[in-house]
C-alpha cells in the first residue's frame, strides 16, 4: 500500500529541498531547475507545511537546511537516484520485458557476454539489464532475477545452475619469462599478482605442483581484468582462470608459465531467490543455459 497523500509531496518541491543542500542558495536552484527564484521560495515552504518540520533557514544571502533538513534532503537524493534508474530502464527496454542480472564483470564480460548475446537473438522479446556485484546480497533488498555467484553452494535462499568449473594457469608477459621458466618452483621468485576474492590460490598452485611456498607477496586486485591489465604491463604473474586466459593467449598479450591449466575448488553458478516465483524471462535464460552451457 502507497503512503498516505500528506507523506508524498510533490516532486517539485523534492527536486527543490536536494537541489537547496547541494548548492545552498535559492538563486542557483531556480537557474538548476529553470523557476523564478519566488517559485523555488514558494516550493520549499509548501514542503515545509506539509511535512510540519522546519527544515530551511536564510544564511546571509543563502538558504541553509537545518538537520532534519539536511537527513531528509540525503534520503531524497537516494530515492530520486531510484526513481530515475527505474525510468531509464523501462525507457530503455520500451515494451520489452526486462531481465535484470547481477553479474562478475570479468566472468560476465569474457564468458556470459558471448552466450547471452546468442540468447537474446533467440529471445528478442527480452531486454537484458547487467549490473555488477561482486559479493552475495539480499535478494529481497536488491530487483534483480538472477545472479552470478563464484565459489560453492554457500549463498543462502537460492536455487543454483552450476555453469563451468574453474581452471587457472599462471601467465606473463612474454618480456617477463625470457626463457626463466623451466619448472614450477621457478614462479617462486618472480613477482605475482593476487586477487582479493581468491585467497591462497598462489599458494595452492604451488602445492598441486609439487612447491612449498613461503611468504608470497605482490600487487593485490580487486576484479581479475585489472589483475590482467597489470601481468601485461610486466608487474608479474597473474594467476588466470581459463575463459580469460585464452582471450590473453590468442591475443599474444600473454603466455603460459606453465605447461597446461590446474583444476580448481570452484565453480561460477548462476543463481535465483529460491522462495519467489521465477518469472518467464528468468525461466528462459535458466532453460537456454541448461542445455548451451
Amino acid at each position: 500500500m502507497i503512503a498516505p497523500r500528506r507523506f508524498l509531496p510533490s516532486m517539485s518541491s523534492l527536486l527543490a529541498l536536494e537541489a537547496v543542500e547541494r548548492l545552498g542558495t535559492a538563486t542557483a536552484v531556480a537557474e538548476e531547475l529553470a523557476l523564478t527564484h519566488s517559485a523555488v521560495s514558494r516550493q520549499l515552504k509548501v514542503l515545509e507545511e506539509q511535512i510540519g518540520v522546519t527544515m530551511f533557514r536564510r544564511a546571509g544571502k543563502g538558504l541553509a537546511l537545518t538537520p532534519a533538513g539536511v537527513d531528509y534532503a540525503r534520503t531524497i537524493r537516494a530515492a530520486l537516484h531510484d526513481v530515475a534508474r527505474a525510468s531509464l530502464k523501462i525507457r530503455a527496454g520500451g515494451s520489452r520485458t526486462n531481465l535484470n542480472l547481477a553479474i562478475l564483470p570479468s566472468f560476465g564480460a569474457h564468458w556470459l557476454g558471448p552466450r547471452l548475446r546468442s540468447f537474446s537473438q533467440a529471445h528478442g522479446d527480452l531486454n537484458i539489464n547487467l549490473s555488477t556485484r561482486l559479493v552475495p546480497f539480499d535478494f529481497g533488498l536488491d530487483p534483480f532475477d538472477g545472479a552470478i555467484h563464484y565459489g560453492r553452494r554457500d549463498w543462502p535462499g537460492v536455487e543454483y545452475l552450476e555453469l563451468t568449473r574453474e581452471r587457472v594457469i599462471p601467465a606473463a608477459a612474454p618480456s617477463l619469462l625470457a626463457n626463466r621458466v623451466t619448472s614450477p618452483a621457478d614462479l617462486l621468485s618472480m613477482p605475482l599478482l593476487h586477487l582479493e576474492s581468491r585467497p591462497g590460490a598462489w599458494e595452492a598452485w604451488f602445492e598441486q605442483n609439487g612447491c612449498k611456498p613461503e611468504g608470497l607477496r605482490g600487487m593485490l586486485f580487486d576484479q581479475f581484468t585489472a589483475l590482467a591489465e597489470a601481468a601485461v604491463l610486466g608487474f608479474g604473474l597473474a594467476l588466470l582462470p581459463e575463459f580469460l586466459a585464452e582471450r590473453e593467449f590468442r591475443a599474444g598479450r600473454l603466455v603460459p608459465a606453465a605447461a597446461d591449466y590446474a583444476d580448481v575448488d570452484g565453480a561460477y553458478f548462476l543463481v535465483w531467490p529460491a522462495n519467489s516465483a521465477v518469472g518467464p524471462a528468468m525461466s528462459a535464460l535458466i532453460d537456454w543455459l541448461r542445455g548451451n552451457a
